[in-house]
């Protein structure tokens, strides 16, 4: 999932990102659309099918924002005090309609599960077994050939998404991968609700979570989409690359030209990453990463990791060189990836791009294994 900069800490970002549901190495139900008695449908005229797999992607680029009205805040959070500050500056500042905004969280549900999710976030559940296990959760011969399929299926889209941001189809199909598996682990929970029960029992970030949920109403508003209608992770993230909110108005793209920015549509999703990537300083033909060759054992008692920059050089005096490629100018990051149950720690060099993947996740194995996933689907389809 697609964090993006803002008060919410990189420490916490870490520790909640691995247990949302879109990025869960147990899949789940792609759900379809619930519309309520009072909303106006939303447009299906553009639901995608995932090559190879039978579950329906839902296209939330409807023109609608849905009949919602109400006198009073009514339903799991009548009376709210937060939620009622939170709909007084939307009408004051964003010059929303209060009796539609009251009709809106009126249907709005407080998630139990969502709460219990957030109760019991902790650091990422695949560390302590190690890089290895890490890897193998995600580059699977399965999720290969499902890249493979999503690559062809959607190749053109790609190619113009590489020449128009410069960021190679792999690295756009490697985050789409990992992320909701090409759009078939889309999210279980409504958007709205997992945002304002998130704003709500979650007080040591609340004012991040009013402020994607503020976001979300202007993106629904903008882009004509019923404010109850999209699903996505238990924390907001949404579409085929789970950006946040706040993500949609810093990256998303309407790159298939309909007028509408829909991270539920994977022509749309494909030219919001691209640009995320080319925005966080993509550079074009650079190399991701290498398998380093050490002289030493020097490399796994210094510090490491995207956070650590070095030289080349500093890299030379302790004895670590890359296998191949021609290295780089600027700086590098020293890679030493923990392995389980041996402790060995396995030694790759990153360049500036791998620290591009992280801005999308804070996280060294995340961004390894999107280049890894990205280099096997990038193989398989014989580019």
């Amino acid at each position: 999932m697609h964090l993006p900069k803002s008060s919410f800490s990189r420490g916490a970002a870490l520790a909640l990102v691995f247990s949302l549901g879109a990025c869960s190495s147990v899949p789940e139900k792609v759900d379809t659309v619930e519309n309520s008695s009072t909303a106006q449908q939303v447009s299906k005229s553009a639901q995608p099918q995932v090559n190879g797999d039978s579950a329906q992607v839902v296209s939330y680029g409807g023109k609608g924002v849905g009949n919602y009205t109400a006198a009073n805040l009514g339903g799991d959070f009548a009376g709210n005090a937060q939620l009622l500050r939170f709909i007084d500056n939307m009408v004051q500042t964003h010059g929303f309609n209060r009796q539609y905004l009251y009709g809106v969280f009126s249907q709005v549900r407080n998630r139990d599960d969502v709460a219990r999710l957030w109760a019991g976030s902790s650091a990422d559940p695949g560390s302590p077994k190690g890089w290895h296990a890490y890897r193998d959760r995600f580059v699977t011969a399965a999720n290969v050939q499902r890249g493979t399929a999503f690559w062809q299926e959607h190749s053109a889209h790609l190619q113009r998404a590489q020449q128009q941001y410069g960021v190679p189809a792999e690295y756009i199909v490697g985050i789409m991968g990992i992320e909701t598996r090409w759009g078939r682990i889309l999210g279980k929970h409504r958007v709205i609700d997992a945002l304002t029960t998130s704003a709500i029992v979650n007080q040591r970030r609340s004012q991040f979570f009013f402020d994607e949920l503020k976001n979300y109403m202007l993106m629904t508003r903008s882009e004509r989409m019923d404010p109850l209608a999209p699903k996505g992770s238990f924390a907001g993230a949404m579409g085929y690359g789970q950006f946040m909110p706040s993500s949609f108005y810093a990256f998303a793209v309407d790159f298939d030209g309909d007028g509408v920015r829909d991270l539920w549509n994977p022509v749309d999703a494909i030219g919001s990453i691209a640009n995320y990537f080319a925005k966080n300083g993509w550079q074009p033909g650079g190399e991701v990463a290498v398998p380093a060759q050490v002289t030493s054992n020097q490399y796994a008692s210094v510090p490491d990791g995207f956070k650590v920059k070095y030289s080349m050089s500093d890299l030379n005096r302790i004895g670590v060189t890359p296998q191949y490629g021609r290295g780089a100018a600027g700086p590098v990051h020293l890679l030493a990836l923990s392995t389980v149950p041996n402790g060995y720690k396995e030694p790759w060099i990153g360049y500036k791009n791998f620290h591009v993947i992280t801005r999308y996740n804070r996280s060294n194995y995340y961004a390894m294994t999107v280049h890894l996933l990205a280099q096997s689907v990038r193989e398989r389809v014989g580019k």
